[in-house]
């Protein structure tokens, strides 16, 4: 599990941190030593009635954040939207990530730069939105920097022009089942001493490189593990061990359960998975 990565990530990140300037913030964009930049792009009204705006994430060479399913070396960001106003409900459509080997395990996230658009619910349709957001993140070189930014924006309802840059980055988002090609995905449950294993069956065209599965599991709080795959024409099996905090075999729901499959430049969506 992830423990000591996590513990010695917050080491290097005081020792890190009490040895370089103060955050430094102007113009709406926080900047820590020239590590890493966040700022959001205000977006335009959509014609449901949200605002499409976006994160953007800059990062010095060398450096990498996580996605939302950071691997076991990553660290998972968390957002708290709690400070804006005329907020009702924020949808994030993640850009298809990276895999990368750091300190000997894999991690899934970004490198150089990366926006992710976030789709914004007004409490009041056709009234402004003001953004205050907080954002705890990871980033990464040889060392692992948690790092806390602040962002704000003040979003319009009458801003309709789209932003090619959040049209550019919703297009990069992993395809759905089947969009992707997946003809049928189902999954088989047996426990083991401290949870349950996993194995899914997925139909599905092979993407190119090597294919990874990333298990997600919505409403708990578990420990999943590094899936292992094989491929055999159109069948990828995945396999991957799921621990709750509490340790032990527990009741899985199974429509619960999101893998994506990544590839080298595609990815694959797939929201629950049925027993076989």
């Amino acid at each position: 599990m992830n423990t000591k990565f996590i513990t010695s990530c917050a080491l290097a990140a005081s020792l890190f941190l009490a040895s370089h300037a103060p955050a430094l913030a102007k113009s709406g964009v926080l900047v820590i030593d020239d590590v890493v930049s966040v700022r959001i792009l205000n977006g335009w009204r959509t014609d449901r009635g949200t605002h499409m705006a976006a994160i953007e994430v800059r990062l010095a060479d060398g450096w990498k954040t996580y996605w939302r399913a950071p691997g076991d070396g990553g660290i998972p960001p968390r957002f708290n939207w709690s400070g804006s106003t005329n907020l009702a409900n924020v949808d994030l459509h993640w850009p298809r990530p990276d895999a990368f080997h750091l300190n000997g395990m894999l991690s899934i996230g970004y490198h150089d730069a990366v926006i992710i658009p976030i789709e914004l619910s007004p409490a009041t349709k056709g009234q402004p939105i003001s953004v205050s957001g907080e954002i705890d993140m990871g980033v990464c070189d040889d060392i692992c920097v948690p790092v806390t930014v602040h962002v704000t924006a003040e979003l319009p309802a009458d801003q309709t022009t789209t932003d090619p840059a959040i049209l550019g980055a919703l297009k990069l988002a992993p395809a759905n089942a089947k969009a992707g090609g997946v003809t049928s995905a189902t999954c088989a449950v047996s426990p083991i001493s401290d949870g349950m294993r996993v194995t899914a069956t997925i139909d599905m065209p092979a993407l190119d490189g090597e294919e990874i599965a990333v298990f997600e599991l919505a409403g708990q709080q578990v420990w999943i593990d590094e899936a292992k795959t094989t491929r055999a024409g159109r069948h990828l099996t995945a396999t991957t061990d799921v621990v709750p905090s509490a340790s032990g075999p527990f009741l899985l729901n199974r429509s619960d359960l999101r893998i994506t499959v990544l590839g080298k430049t595609r990815a694959v969506d797939i929201r629950g998975c049925p027993a076989g």
